[in-house]
């Protein structure tokens, strides 16, 4: 007792230091592959506004109409609760934190369109309204009306429109450079993707932005917009969207779901072109899989159904979006883009749902976990990942509170961010992309 006792091994330390040697390049790959998280908030939705319909009051904009569609179709609690099916005990602190969000941030982040929603245009008229989208984020950063993100949705990078679209970033970019610099919080969206040869072009497009202005390079990332079947799946056979991550670089920041775009490349009529249909969840599938461990996020896309007109119209919309944005979460597509004010009830109706009604038992199993108190589930450390992501996202965008967190956890932010493998500054916007 008292003295370290010596064990038997039969292998030399040579042995060790060989397979180690032998690993080395795999473990220098798998650091650089898959970085895990990055820490950084992940918005709830993506709102997407043609180029010239975009001006300063657009996010209040939102923001009133999605109130002003709330008092008309569900202006209490138990009006809500009874349209989406939320249960009675959750009922008006879900309407009460909805209202507030709407008042206090109505759009998480927001994406000027330049592509499908903005069409084709003369030149001119596209030169000026990309020109005036980058004054107006630059000015919405200044006086602090900004969204949490924001930025263009370009043209793609298929010959017909290749150089419209590149032209009409770097009118984007410079302007917002002339305006100060480019804001935190700064996203730019790639979409119709096919080939991983046009992910490494937009590589060097921004690599090329960054050289001319002096800043670092790396600076500026993007989204890879999932829209075609050539981005799921290559001629070759191998999972194109995994080749198109790699060839990001690292400026890859998520991968969004084209709904209907990609729903009609595979043949699916317009009546059933929907985010649950079957070749939407082998898509996002396979998103999924090839992002995981990446720090690359996924979005799912859109429903087209809008909920305006009479109230029992409304009504319907609202529960067929709602149920469609709880799949989602569901299944770990923490993200999803909304195309009408009125979608926005729904979205954090359903949003601070999914996360109220489960902070009691994650907290729970979480400080059980910390604390080694077992209790009737056996947790792993992947487990409390997961459960400490769930909380940080709920914390996001406002479903729960810190204090209640700290209360049921024992645990602050930095706790949190620890276990769920965050790095950096969790919760705040992050830089270009």
């Amino acid at each position: 007792m008292g003295q370290q006792e010596t064990v038997a091994t039969s292998l030399a330390d040579t042995v060790r230091e060989g397979i180690g040697a032998a690993l080395a390049q795999v473990d220098a790959d798998l650091a650089r592959r898959y970085p895990g998280d990055p820490g950084t908030r992940q918005p709830v939705h993506t709102v997407y506004v043609p180029g010239d319909v975009f001006a300063a009051d657009t996010l209040r904009s939102w923001g009133d109409q999605a109130l002003a569609a709330l008092d008309a179709h569900a202006p209490d609690a138990a009006a809500l609760a009874a349209v989406l099916d939320i249960p009675d005990e959750l009922a008006t602190d879900v309407h009460d934190r909805v209202r507030a969000k709407l008042i206090r941030e109505p759009v998480e982040d927001l994406r000027i369109d330049f592509e499908d929603g903005y069409g084709p245009r003369p030149d001119a008229e596209e030169d000026e309204a990309a020109a005036r989208a980058a004054a107006l984020v630059a000015a919405a950063h200044q006086d602090g009306t900004a969204a949490p993100y924001m930025g263009i949705r370009m043209k793609c990078m298929e010959a017909a429109v290749r150089d419209r679209g590149i032209r009409t970033l770097d009118i984007f970019l410079t302007g917002l450079m002339a305006a100060g610099g480019l804001p935190d919080g700064l996203v730019l969206t790639l979409p119709k993707v096919t080939y991983a040869e046009q992910v490494t072009a937009m590589v060097r497009l921004l690599e090329a932005f960054e050289k001319a202005h002096g800043l670092e390079s790396g600076r500026i990332g993007f989204e890879i917009q999932i829209e075609t079947t050539q981005a799921i799946l290559g001629a070759d056979g191998r999972a194109t969207v995994a080749r198109m991550i790699e060839a990001a670089e690292g400026r890859a920041t998520s991968l969004h779901y084209g709904t209907f775009d990609y729903s009609a490349s595979c043949g699916v009529s317009a009546a059933h072109q929907s985010l649950d249909h079957p070749v939407a969840d082998h898509a996002k599938a396979v998103m999924q899989v090839a992002a995981a461990g990446t720090g690359v996020r996924l979005s799912d896309g859109s429903t087209n159904v809008l909920p305006v007109g009479p109230t029992d119209r409304v009504h319907d919309a609202w529960r067929l979006h709602h149920g469609l944005v709880r799949r989602s979460l569901a299944r770990a597509y923490y993200q999803g883009w909304d195309m009408h004010p009125a979608h926005l009830p729904t979205r954090y109706a359903a949003v601070y749902a999914f996360y109220r009604e489960g902070l009691e038992p994650a907290a729970a199993r979480l400080a059980a976990y910390v604390a080694k108190a077992g209790g009737d589930v056996m947790d792993e450390p992947a487990t409390a990942k997961a459960l400490s992501g769930y909380l940080l996202r709920g914390l996001d965008c406002g479903a729960v509170d810190p204090a209640e967190v700290a209360r049921l956890t024992g645990l602050t932010r930095a706790d949190l961010d620890a276990l769920a493998g965050r790095a950096g500054e969790a919760g705040e916007a992050g830089e270009a992309g």
